[in-house]
């Protein structure tokens, strides 16, 4: 573009990014169970185009317990979807349209983002089509709570962002200056702040087999952990600078099944290092059930492994 142009490099990057997205996020009306909240009997948000067939992206928390809904574009075409699968546990949900759809949009890698990168968030605030905002990545590594059942979980590395959004942005892309949509937008935190669910391989997975199956099988230990860092001598002998220090272990679960305790250090396990909250949920999937797994932590300055074997997690 000339230089003379009205728009500088930032608007240019931004108005590229809605000129690619806008057309490939749906705006979503959902209807609500008998008894359920919501203006009108209908929940209300966005959907990401996903496949070139008509599969699409949105929130658990858009969908509840719905079958069915109704996705409208910008080019004016509405077409009914059915809910393929949703996953309260990440907060995604898969949704296949009826007929024909836009192109689908192009997924990122949010694993490459970095704390002040500049993101745009495309969806469908307040019944608005087609708005778009832009911001900054805020914060990575965040915790989300969320609810299966009765049992209270967090969605674990979250990402923060200052780009504006509204009820009815759930759903809608997060994307990266070159329109690769690095999120689904999730929850409005506050003033100014953002959430979105990643996407990467732990997320793709999820996806998959949502797609496949319409749920998602995850394996539990049953323990609390936040990261902490290791002494000097096993940063060199494990190559890294953290593990996960055991907050709380459930009992009868089996992580205290398998003899670990709160303060556990945690290292490795399946024989790979364990950094952060994310290492160990990759490892948390059907795979897993059932299955010895190998556990090195420290306690009391010693080296203990364990062998756990993670049960399936029922949703309460």
């Amino acid at each position: 573009m000339a230089d003379d142009s009205p728009l500088d490099a930032y608007s240019q990057i931004v108005a590229g990014v809605a000129a690619e997205l806008t057309g490939k996020v749906a705006s979503l009306r959902v209807p609500r169970r008998p008894g359920g909240s919501g203006s009108g009997g209908e929940s209300l948000g966005s959907g990401v185009v996903y496949t070139g067939d008509g599969f699409l992206l949105t929130n658990a928390h858009v969908v509840g317990q719905a079958a069915a809904g109704t996705a409208s574009f910008a080019d004016g075409s509405a077409v009914p979807f059915r809910v393929v699968g949703a996953d309260p546990l990440s907060d995604l949900a898969v949704l296949a349209a009826a007929s024909q759809t836009p192109p689908p949009a192009e997924l990122g890698e949010a694993d490459e983002l970095v704390v002040g990168q500049l993101v745009v968030a495309v969806g469908n605030p307040l019944g608005l089509a087609g708005s778009v905002t832009a911001g900054v990545v805020s914060a990575l590594g965040r915790s989300l709570p969320t609810r299966s059942g009765s049992a209270a979980r967090l969605i674990e590395d979250v990402i923060q962002t200052d780009a504006a959004l509204n009820p009815g942005n759930s759903g809608g892309a997060l994307a990266d200056s070159h329109a690769r949509v690095v999120g689904i937008n999730t929850a409005v935190a506050g003033a100014g702040v953002g959430l979105a669910v990643p996407v990467n391989a732990t997320t793709r997975r999820i996806i998959s087999a949502l797609m496949q199956h319409g749920r998602v099988r995850r394996a539990y230990l049953g323990l609390v952990s936040m990261p902490a860092p290791l002494p000097a001598p096993l940063r060199e002998r494990f190559g890294a600078a953290t593990g996960l220090r055991v907050i709380e272990v459930i009992p009868g679960g089996p992580a205290a099944r398998a003899g670990l305790r709160a303060a556990d250090l945690l290292l490795t396990a399946a024989g790979q290092p364990v950094t952060k909250a994310q290492d160990l949920q990759r490892l948390m999937f059907a795979e897993a059930i059932d299955r010895r797994m190998a556990i090195t932590v420290m306690r009391n300055g010693a080296l203990v492994d364990v062998i756990a074997e993670p049960s399936e997690l029922v949703a309460a």
